[in-house]
């Protein structure tokens, strides 16, 4: 009976949004299911190509890198977050260090939308605090801002 039942708030569960194996064992363990029913639960999705951490993760790094517009070391916060195991978060995001200073400047170029009509010192620093937010490195931040504002001054 108590199968049934974790399976169910399970799928329910996968029914709003992919879930992690990890997020999915705190949420069954929260409901106050036993540790061997949750790991019979999660077999069972798993056997059912319900629960995939690696296709998870794929999906949450294009999240990560093209909506969230997150560095690299946002974006490996962002899939731990999610429950995501360090394997395989490690093999999901090798190789995208080069795209930190791509999308920083996407970034940059969204946000100057708005900052536009504020005074050049004002909009350096309100996207310097930005871009340090989203977790890119000083280095880029810097190369970033450097770049808008010999734009910035060209426009003048």
């Amino acid at each position: 009976m108590q199968d049934n039942k974790a399976r169910r708030y399970a799928i329910k569960l996968l029914s709003y949004r992919g879930r992690s194996e990890n997020e999915l064992e705190e949420r069954l363990r929260e409901k106050g299911i036993s540790e061997s029913v949750i790991h019979k639960t999660i077999r069972y999705l798993r056997d059912a190509g319900l629960v995939d951490d690696v296709s998870l993760a794929e999906t949450l790094r294009r999240e990560a890198f093209s909506t969230k517009m997150y560095s690299q070391y946002a974006a490996r916060r962002f899939l731990l977050q999610r429950g995501i195991p360090h394997d395989i978060t490690d093999t999901v995001l090798q190789g995208d260090r080069n795209d930190d200073l791509s999308n920083a400047r996407r970034l940059a170029d969204k946000k100057l939308r708005i900052l536009r009509n504020y005074p050049l010192m004002t909009a350096k620093r309100r996207l310097y605090y930005l871009l340090s937010r989203r977790g890119f490195s000083p280095e880029i931040i810097r190369t970033v801002c450097n770049e808008i504002q010999f734009q910035k001054e060209e426009k003048q």
